[in-house]
Order: C-alpha cells, then structure tokens, then sequence
C-alpha cells in the first residue's frame, strides 16, 4: 500500500494563478495539514475516517469495537485504521487483534482543524464532538 501523502494525491498543489481573495495559499499551509485535507476532505473514504476519528476520540476502541459502533463492516474498520495510522493520526496499544487504537497527541493538538475540515467538507453535519 502506498502511504497517502498530499504529493502523491496532488492536494493542495501551488499553482501558477494567483489565489482569490480570502483563500488559504498553499504556502501557508504545513505539510500535517495537507495530509488532513487529503484523508478527510478530498479522497473516497474520508466520511469514514473521519467518524473512527471522532469514535476514537470519545473513547479508545479496537477495530470489532469500532465496526459495531459505525455499522462498518471489520475489513473496512482496519484498512481505514491502517490509513490513519501510517499517516501518525492514530496511536495502537497492544497486539494484533486485541490493539485499542486512541487519537495521535499531534491531531488532538489540532482538533479544531480537523473539525473544520470536516465541517467544511460536510455541510449536513451539525458540528463534531
């Protein structure tokens, strides 16, 4: 599998034309946050993520935990758990299948970026807790 990096999904590359007003430029954006828009704004599974995220968040979980919580069948659970973790969101404890998977002190020092990215890219929602 190839780790997910904002270079190999082409997000948030510069361009030639000059920025709108009000938009972020890419260069004020640092390499950890175009990592975040990728996996939970711009790619396929991003809605899942983000919901392991916040159930994570809530409490620490193992994958069968966080399946039946989600309503996600268990291979989808560890293959978005494996994305998350390659990419230092997540944190594992313990073995194989008995690992609890907790949120990275780097996201939950950026929690409310994440909970704009998710905000943004998911008009429906009424906010993340």
């Amino acid at each position: 599998m190839v780790r997910a990096t904002p270079e190999r999904s082409g997000a948030l590359r510069a361009s030639a034309k000059p920025k709108a007003r009000g938009s972020m430029a890419t260069s004020d954006v640092d390499s950890y946050a175009r990592v975040l828009w990728w996996l939970l704004a711009s790619s396929a599974g991003a809605t899942t993520r983000a919901r392991v995220l916040m159930a994570i968040r809530r409490e620490p979980k193992n994958a069968q935990q966080l399946a039946n919580e989600l309503g996600v069948d268990y291979t989808t659970v560890r293959h978005h758990l494996r994305v998350l973790r390659q990419n230092h969101l997540i944190d594992s404890t313990g073995d194989h299948y008995g690992q609890v998977y907790s949120i990275a002190p780097e996201l939950e020092a950026r929690w409310t970026e994440f909970e704009a990215i998710v905000a943004r890219h998911r008009p429906g929602r009424r906010g993340v807790r």
